[in-house]
C-alpha cells in the first residue's frame, strides 16, 4: 500500500482554499501547516474529551451511522485521512468486527500517538494533498471534520481519487454553518465561538484547548459553501457527488464515487 513516490496535483485544476485566510493564527501557507500540526500535537491527549463536549457525546455513534449510510461494510479496505485520535477509524472497526483493514494518516505525531494507544490500525504520518500510498489501493477513503485544514480542495481530492480503487467511495464529514443573519447562525456562533472554548479552557488542556476551539469556529465560519466542495469533487473526476445535512443541519456528509 505504501508508495514513496510523490504525486503533485494537476496543474490544470483550480486551487480553492477551504476557507478564507485567518491572519489571527498564521500569515502564509508555511505558517498555516506549522500551526495546524502544532495545535493538534498540543491537544492530542485531550482531544476525545473536547470532541465529546462539543458533540454532546454523539461523536462515535454519528460517525458509525455516516459510514453505514455511505455504504461501508465488513471486509472493505479503508484509508482514514486526518485520523486524529482515531474516532472515525474506531467507528469503521466497529462495523467490520475485525474483518477488513483500516489505515490512518495524520500530519500530527501527537494525534498519531493518541490513536496508536486506542485503536488497532496501521498509522502513517503525511499530508492529504500528497498521500504516501500507491494508486488504487483502497475501497473507501474517509475524512472526519478536517477538510478545513487542507491547503486546497483540488489537490486533496485528486489524491483521494488516485488512491481509491475504481468504484471506490469517498466520505467526508464536515460542519457547515447556517446562513448569516439567521437564528440558527446566532445560536451556533454563540455555542461554538463562546461556550465551547470556555468549557475547553476549564477542562484538560486549558489554554491550548481553548485556542483549538476558537480556531475550529473561525474555520467553520469562514469556510466555502457546500456547493464549492461539490463542484471541486466533480472537477477532480468524482461521480455522483452529493451533499446531505444531518443533526441540526450543521453536520454535512459529502459522498462521491471514483468512476468504475
Amino acid at each position: 500500500m505504501m508508495d514513496t513516490m510523490a504525486h503533485p496535483p494537476k496543474n490544470d485544476l483550480h486551487s480553492t482554499s477551504p476557507h478564507a485566510p485567518l491572519a489571527k493564527y498564521y500569515m502564509d501557507e508555511i505558517e498555516r501547516r506549522s500551526f495546524v500540526a502544532s495545535i493538534f500535537d498540543r491537544t492530542a491527549s485531550h482531544y476525545d474529551w473536547i470532541d465529546r463536549t462539543m458533540s454532546l457525546g454523539s461523536g462515535l455513534r454519528y460517525r458509525r451511522d455516516a459510514l453505514r449510510r455511505a455504504g461501508f461494510t465488513r471486509g472493505m479496505t479503508m484509508l482514514d485521512v486526518a485520523v486524529g485520535s482515531g474516532l472515525m477509524a474506531r467507528a469503521a472497526l466497529d462495523i467490520q468486527s475485525g474483518i477488513g483493514r483500516v489505515t490512518g494518516l495524520d500530519v500530527s505525531m501527537g494525534m498519531l500517538d493518541k490513536a496508536r494507544n486506542s485503536v488497532p490500525l496501521a498509522l502513517v504520518q503525511g499530508y492529504a494533498e500528497q498521500l504516501p500510498f500507491s494508486d488504487g489501493c483502497v475501497e473507501f477513503v474517509t475524512m472526519g471534520f478536517a477538510l478545513r485544514h487542507v491547503s486546497n480542495l483540488e489537490s486533496t481530492f485528486v489524491e483521494y481519487r488516485r488512491v481509491l480503487k475504481p468504484g471506490g467511495v469517498l466520505l467526508i464529514l464536515e460542519l457547515t454553518r447556517p446562513p448569516h443573519g439567521t437564528l440558527k447562525y446566532a445560536l451556533s456562533r454563540f455555542y461554538l465561538q463562546s461556550v465551547v472554548p470556555l468549557i475547553a479552557r476549564l477542562g484538560p488542556g486549558r489554554a491550548d484547548a481553548q485556542v483549538l476551539m476558537e480556531y475550529f469556529w473561525d474555520t467553520v465560519d469562514n469556510a466555502v459553501p457546500p456547493e464549492t466542495i461539490i463542484d471541486a469533487l466533480s472537477e477532480c473526476g468524482f461521480e455522483h457527488a452529493i451533499h446531505k445535512r444531518k443533526m441540526l443541519r450543521m453536520f454535512s456528509e459529502y459522498v462521491a464515487v471514483k468512476p468504475a
